[in-house]
């Protein structure tokens, strides 16, 4: 049996319009792209205020910092600070897993580990590795560069006289 709905559907199939008020394709797309001019200009007069002199708007632009100014911020944080940098849990996780990779997994022993170990191996490898990227910062700086490379790192590990290669 045929419905009004029905009939709406058939005969208006092929045209790109819907009569006025019933609610189909067009109407609901009208809606939508009023709603999104809405939320555009909502979001507009937030991003706007008004000139201390004068009643023209002036739009609020976010701080953008030259190239290099978060950087040393960064640096100067991380050199205040004297917590740990690498995340407590998944290095410990590396710690278990580097252990059985040695004691070989057909063993069976399962290592227990204290945490003041995990955190002493921690504490170390930290410590190296800081010390080696300040090495390697010297190394791209002789380069004339500011920029660490892997060959960098290769340097100062080989005039530190650390075997490179595994063996």
């Amino acid at each position: 049996m045929l419905t009004k709905s029905h009939f709406h559907n058939i005969y208006y199939k092929d045209m790109d319009q819907h009569p006025p008020n019933s609610g189909g394709e067009g109407s609901s797309k009208r809606r939508a792209s009023k709603r999104r001019l809405a939320t555009l200009k909502e979001t507009a007069r937030s991003n706007v205020k008004r000139a201390e002199f004068g009643d023209h708007l002036k739009p609020i632009k976010s701080k953008r910092y030259r190239p290099g100014t978060v950087a040393l911020r960064e640096i100067k944080h991380y050199q205040k600070t004297t917590n740990l940098l690498i995340l407590k849990l998944p290095f410990s996780r590396v710690i278990r897993e580097i252990a059985l990779e040695i004691l070989g997994p057909k063993t069976g022993i399962g290592l227990r580990w204290q945490s003041a170990a995990i955190l002493a191996l921690q504490e170390a490898t930290e410590a190296y590795l800081i010390h080696l990227f300040e090495d390697a910062n010297l190394c791209a700086i002789h380069a004339k560069r500011i920029t660490i490379m892997q060959k960098d790192i290769q340097l100062a590990r080989r005039i530190r006289r650390v075997c490179i290669c595994p063996g």
